[in-house]
């Protein structure tokens, strides 16, 4: 039984998703960068700079210390951004429990090595597949804290260790659903930041409802030609970690991708855009170029995850690369 869990990473999703733990009645324990941010979910119950008006559960507790956090646990929850995962972990790693199923929250493609998350995961620490479960689905974290209904999917190469988490974090408003496509789901759960980032800019340049849906539906086409290629089960795009939580964050204005999108739409610069919200730059900024790499060197074509790189990267203008998108060689639609 997963009784007692360590979230390392203290951002709104990785306290969110620590409040669905405490909730579903595990023992929780936080690791928070700043001691400050540490101080106040133990002593206050809450977590202002990322989840501001959320009374946190007692049965969470938070640390600075990391080797105090992890300390006996039975899971360790991933809860820092992709493209620093792999540098966070090397420091983590020899205050690991031996058995401890680890569990990722991050979403994206690691730059230059082109490694999914869970592949970063298994290269630090040497632990086998089976013991990785990948968090996917429309997890909007500011929306979960404030218990409102909503489900995700708990990816495993092991079915019996997914389930574990499936029972840990099962409460009366979140609902996790178990799966075996490890791969599909890291795909889902990545690219859809890249597709939210043309939502975002379609919106800021004034375009409507028409625009934003061709985009998802295309954006779906898109990361499902790369997961399949790399061996995911194309119905894993039609679920929770595909379609679903490309909607919701390419829909939401809690979605920091399509948010930061939006104001590249309205002609803000990159180094603007992240000015804006608070010196943060959006997962989908980074993952479209090494999304964009990983699907070259496989072959396959992803038109809009190419645009989202040129414009993060290489100063095009949104409008320029909306018409070129349009301009493209006419074809049936499942070619």
């Amino acid at each position: 039984m997963v009784q007692r869990i360590t979230v390392l990473g203290a951002g709104s999703w990785g306290t969110a998703f620590a409040k669905v733990l405490a909730d579903a009645g595990r023992d929780v324990t936080m690791w928070a960068r700043r001691q400050s941010v540490a101080a106040e979910i133990r002593d206050r119950h809450s977590n202002s700079g990322y989840l501001p008006g959320i009374e946190l559960p007692a049965n969470l507790t938070a640390t600075h210390d990391a080797d105090e956090a992890l300390a006996g646990a039975d899971a360790v929850v991933l809860a820092v951004p992709s493209q620093s995962l792999r540098a966070n972990l090397s420091g983590w790693r020899e205050a690991l429990p031996g058995d401890a199923v680890l569990v990722s929250l991050a979403k994206g493609v690691e730059l230059g090595t082109l490694k999914r998350m869970s592949e970063v995961i298994a290269e630090i620490t040497g632990v086998g597949n089976d013991r990785i479960v990948v968090v996917s689905g429309p997890n909007l974290a500011k929306e979960i804290a404030q218990g409102q209904p909503a489900a995700a999917v708990l990816a495993c190469t092991d079915h019996d260790r997914a389930v574990a988490v499936q029972q840990a974090s099962f409460n009366s408003y979140f609902r996790p659903y178990t799966n075996t496509d490890v791969v599909g789901c890291e795909v889902g759960g990545a690219a859809k930041n890249v597709i939210a980032l043309s939502c975002g800019m379609a919106v800021g340049m004034g375009l409507g409802a028409n625009t934003t849906a061709t985009l998802i539906t295309r954006g779906l086409a898109e990361m499902a030609r790369l997961g399949t290629k790399l061996g995911a089960d194309p119905l894993t795009f039609a679920g929770l970690a595909g379609v679903g939580d490309l909607v919701a964050t390419c829909s939401s204005p809690l979605s920091r991708n399509r948010t930061f999108g939006e104001r590249l739409g309205r002609g803000e610069t990159l180094a603007e855009a992240q000015r804006a919200t608070g010196g943060q730059v959006a997962e989908g900024v980074m993952s479209c170029t090494s999304i964009r790499e990983l699907a070259h060197s496989h072959g396959v074509d992803m038109p809009i995850t190419d645009a989202m790189h040129r414009v993060c990267h290489e100063g095009a203008d949104p409008r320029q690369v909306g018409a070129e998108l349009l301009g493209r060689r006419q074809k049936h639609e499942w070619s």
